[in-house]
């Protein structure tokens, strides 16, 4: 019988200490054991752990001791992931809600793709807190990528942080603004935290821990018909002629086949939209990088529903394309996607 005991070690350390000097092959192995692990209580864990020893300690060659100490602190270290989450977009959360309803200075980062001051404070906020909590973790968002390049994902525990999802909505005084904040460990979407400190929603989602609107527990819809189904999608960023025109066609195929479609301006919004039922199909391609997905996609999956690409391949969350919903409509949702190319 295996007993796990507690620890007081960040998982971060232990992570940096452990996972550099084993092969790719074998911490995806440790990822689906800690994924695994993750989804059942604490006390049932120790039968499934049993089965994986053998392959900890040979990767490691570690006791069993140490192995059980090592997955005592990620399960302990999810629930801290995510408080300190919490904590960064509420605190960012004050500086949109200050500045929403104030005269915002704009630049353009595109024809139609729009920054403030708001964004770039609030980044500055997230990671400054977030670095102060978890220092020995990486850190991607969307403002330093655009001043700084893109940053490669690692396997490393990565914070991935849109500091305002939904800029022309503010800058425009809709409502449709969140944080979005999303922690990848092992390239996998792990944690997240979506908040519209406007509307005063704040979604979250651990994995194997469920997803939550305000603390409450939400689920995907039910809906298995396209026809009764809502749609959402945004028209993205870029104005040429060919990519304006491939997105009209596709949205007017696609009307032909559900209820009907709505754009929110927000991709963070609109994961969640499809995580708590409002929404029963999302598509998006070619938005801004991985923060707008981070946080979206561990709610959306933990509320029951799946993340996709919207040709029916695995999700890749550094690929700018995207698409959600419950698993009875993903067939045909793929179909149709597929049909209106």
């Amino acid at each position: 019988m295996l007993f796990f005991l507690p620890g007081k070690e960040s998982f971060s350390l232990l992570l940096k200490m452990r996972l550099p000097c084993v092969s790719h092959d074998s911490r995806v192995n440790i990822t689906s054991i800690f994924q695994a692990s993750t989804s059942i209580p604490k006390p049932e864990c120790s039968l499934l752990l049993s089965l994986f020893i053998p392959l900890l300690r040979s990767v490691w060659d570690l006791d069993d001791f140490c192995i059980l100490f090592f997955i005592w602190d990620v399960l302990d270290s999810l629930s801290e992931f995510l408080q300190t989450a919490v904590e960064a977009a509420k605190r960012a959360g004050e500086i949109i809600r200050e500045g929403f309803y104030q005269t915002k200075h704009v630049e353009h980062k595109g024809l139609v793709d729009l920054v403030t001051e708001t964004d770039k404070a609030c980044e500055d906020l997230i990671f400054n807190y977030l670095k102060q909590q978890h220092p020995s973790h990486k850190f991607i968002g969307e403002e330093t990528t655009a001043a700084c390049g893109i940053t490669e994902l690692t396997d490393e525990p990565t914070w991935i942080v849109d500091p305002l999802d939904g800029t022309t909505n503010f800058v425009h005084g809709f409502p449709f603004v969140c944080i979005s904040i999303g922690l990848t460990i092992g390239k996998v979407p792990t944690v997240g935290v979506v908040y519209n400190p406007i509307m005063e929603e704040l979604f979250t989602g651990v994995h194997g821990k469920g997803a939550f609107l305000n603390g409450k527990p939400i689920k995907v819809s039910s809906q298995s018909e396209l026809v009764k189904s809502l749609l959402a999608t945004e028209a993205g960023t870029k104005r040429d002629k060919s990519t304006v025109d491939a997105t009209t066609n596709r949205i007017n195929s696609l009307l032909f086949k559900v209820r009907s479609l709505r754009m929110t301006g927000s991709c963070a919004l609109n994961l969640c939209g499809v995580a708590c039922g409002r929404i029963d199909l999302f598509y998006e391609t070619g938005y801004g990088g991985p923060w707008d997905v981070a946080g979206g996609a561990v709610i959306v999956k933990e509320a029951g529903g799946i993340v996709y690409d919207p040709s029916g391949k695995d999700f890749d969350i550094t690929s700018q394309r995207v698409a959600a919903s419950n698993l009875l409509l993903k067939e045909a949702f793929v179909e149709v996607l597929q049909q209106s190319e």
